[in-house]
């Protein structure tokens, strides 16, 4: 089968060389693909844009009039149209590349393919294969046989009119396995084929679940529901069968079931179970594939950490984005409560719709209903006179996000939760219901049961809001994730500042982990843009921190044992009638002679010298700075 005959995105947009980035924001949003081609007056292929290049513009402060030209992926990878799906399945496979552009042989583009098209074309393959078997199945000349508990006598199915009055042992001319089970999912029958295969006596079958026989079984459910299942793979000793299993009705209700049990003896069914086999492998594999994906660019993304709270956490995100259930997302101010709101939308079926956000501190109570709700035509003065919807209406279908919960007032809570409970208001100013399909999510960094106990936060709305809680930690509990959030902000940071700084030093390390982080990820972040600042390349030193990040606590000192008996010395040659001043400055000199003479004996080693002053490497560096002392190393 070749390529052209399988599914692929072929109503795409095509991008050239001097078109803009609005150009290239307009085509990406309307195609919903992550990558554009870019194609020459012949259509032949130059090149792909791709949201990353999208991203990575914007990053770089380029507007949107700006052209394409210097994002574009010169050395792009495509497919041949006339290649063989095989090649394509073996080559998506390999690739981490999720999009790629397809080519005639003159090297025009006619199409653009994705990991999910090739989902799409394995779940085709297998619905056809899966009609093949069950059309074989049907025309096998093979009767189906039915008894009911009581009479013992075989009620026909199709091609089974001869088989009418016979008793049991008439059953064993047919060489397929035939089993029947009753409504509690009991054998009441089965014939030789399946009972030899099975290595038991016919007899001793009886009465016994299924699923003592066959633990794979699904014949007793059969029975239950008294829906058909026809030509499923089983699994049945270690090896795969075609079976199918039909209800017994009797007097319209299931009163029990027959399975049938194909042994392959025939060339065309062998080959149709190995296909199927390897087609539910494959769509298995790619399904795989595409969850991890999304998983990995949720992680690397947004959300980054490895600490046990952050693996619970991701774990969380996976399963409440499934359903449609409000979310309240609690934590500290910069812990990332907005990101992990993004991350749920984006993992949601509603990831096609808008997100729409809105912060309920930054706007005054009196604009923000209008900007919640809407407003209608003549509203009030200085209102648009055709209107305005509002977050609610620009999210229908999608999710809306309402950040700073706690600071809403009592009066826009009354009217939120009545939303939440109609899905459906008015306008403000307007008569006209508006009816909407949104998902809420908020958040809020205040103690809502406490702001209830108060008289400022509705109980009511609170439970409307808290279906599903997601707790985000303060940095200050999870510092194993600090060193990797830190490269990700550099990495991120050297892109936007143009700045090359590759590596944090073990001292800037140290005195991050011992920093208590009042504003979590949002205070990291502005300390690592403003080391870089100052650092421009290579590695951030202590010296490019802030010095707020010394704490009192962890201000350096050199322990007597460590002050040599010049100082002591010093400090009792002082006259009483000498100032603090010059007390001070006369310790700060010997304290500097102290350490300049470690360092010495050190050989220039921080480390070393350190060690040696027995105090931290971290307070080393904060008296290095303070005492304005220069090292080599």
């Amino acid at each position: 089968m070749h390529f052209q005959n399988v599914f692929y995105n072929k109503n795409m947009i095509l991008l050239k060389f001097g078109d803009s980035l609005e150009k290239a924001v307009q085509a990406l949003r309307e195609t919903k693909l992550d990558i554009l081609p870019v194609v020459n007056s012949k259509k032949e292929l130059n090149g792909v844009f791709t949201r990353t290049n999208l991203y990575n513009a914007l990053l770089n402060r380029a507007s949107l009039s700006d052209v394409i030209d210097p994002w574009i992926v010169k050395v792009a990878f495509s497919l041949q149209e006339d290649m063989s799906l095989e090649t394509v399945e073996e080559i998506t496979r390999n690739s981490r590349v999720g999009s790629a552009p397809v080519v005639d042989k003159k090297g025009k583009v006619v199409g653009v393919f994705t990991k999910t098209n090739m989902v799409l074309n394995l779940f085709e393959k297998s619905t056809m294969l899966k009609a093949q078997l069950t059309a074989l199945n049907d025309v096998l000349q093979n009767g189906m046989l039915a008894f009911t508990e009581k009479e013992g006598v075989p009620c026909a199915g199709n091609n089974t009119e001869e088989l009418l009055g016979l008793n049991t042992d008439k059953i064993n001319i047919i060489y397929d396995g035939i089993v029947v089970v009753n409504e509690q999912g009991r054998i009441t029958l089965i014939n030789q084929v399946l009972a030899d295969f099975l290595k038991i006596k016919p007899e001793e079958a009886l009465d016994k679940h299924i699923q003592e026989l066959m633990p794979n079984s699904r014949l007793h459910e059969v029975s239950k529901t008294g829906v058909p299942e026809y030509s499923e793979v089983q699994l049945i000793a270690d090896k795969q069968y075609l079976v199918s299993r039909l209800p017994i009705i009797k007097n319209g209700v299931s009163a029990g079931a027959v399975g049938k049990v194909v042994f392959p003896q025939l060339p065309e069914i062998q080959e149709l179970v190995r296909k199927l086999n390897t087609l539910q492998n494959k769509v298995a594999y790619y399904k795989k594939e595409l969850q991890d994906s999304k998983i990995k660019q949720l992680e690397s993304d947004m959300i980054i950490g490895t600490s046990p709270s952050m693996i619970h956490l991701l774990e969380e995100i996976h399963k409440v984005s499934r359903t449609n259930s409000n979310i309240l997302i609690t934590g500290e101010s910069g812990t990332g409560k907005e990101l992990v709101a993004q991350a749920i939308h984006q993992e949601s079926e509603r990831c096609n719709s808008p997100l729409i956000k809105i912060n309920c501190a930054a706007i005054p109570d009196n604009l923000l209903e209008s900007e919640i709700f809407g407003y209608a035509p003549g509203a009030f003065s200085g209102a648009n006179r055709h209107g305005k919807p509002g977050r609610f209406e620009l999210a229908d279908k999608g999710t809306l996000f309402l950040d700073e919960i706690g600071d809403m007032s009592c009066r826009l809570q009354a009217k939120l939760l009545r939303v939440i409970q109609e899905r459906e208001f008015e306008r403000v100013g307007g008569i006209k219901t508006v009816s909407v399909d949104v998902r809420i999510i908020t958040a809020t960094n205040m103690d809502l049961p406490k702001a209830i106990a108060a008289g400022i936060f509705r109980e009511d709305l609170y439970y409307r809001l808290n279906v599903i809680n997601l707790h985000l930690p303060p940095l200050r509990e999870r510092k194993d994730d600090i060193e990797l959030l830190a490269i990700g902000f550099i990495e991120k940071l050297n892109q936007i500042l143009k700045t090359e700084i590759t590596r944090i030093s073990p001292e800037v390390m140290d005195i991050f982990m011992n920093y208590s982080w009042p504003g979590n990820i949002r205070e990291l972040r502005n300390v690592i843009e403003r080391a870089a600042n100052y650092a421009v390349k290579g590695e951030i030193l202590p010296v490019h921190l802030p010095s707020n990040l010394y704490t009192s606590e962890t201000e350096p000192e050199v322990i007597s044992e460590s002050v040599p008996e010049a100082i002591s010395q010093a400090i009792k040659q002082l006259s009483k009638d000498e100032t603090d001043k010059t007390y001070r400055d006369i310790v700060k000199s010997t304290r500097r002679e102290v350490i300049i003479n470690t360092l010495n004996k050190a050989g220039g080693n921080k480390s070393k010298a350190a060690k040696m002053l027995n105090m931290s490497r971290t307070s080393l560096y904060t008296t290095l700075q303070k005492l304005e002392i220069e090292s080599k190393r």
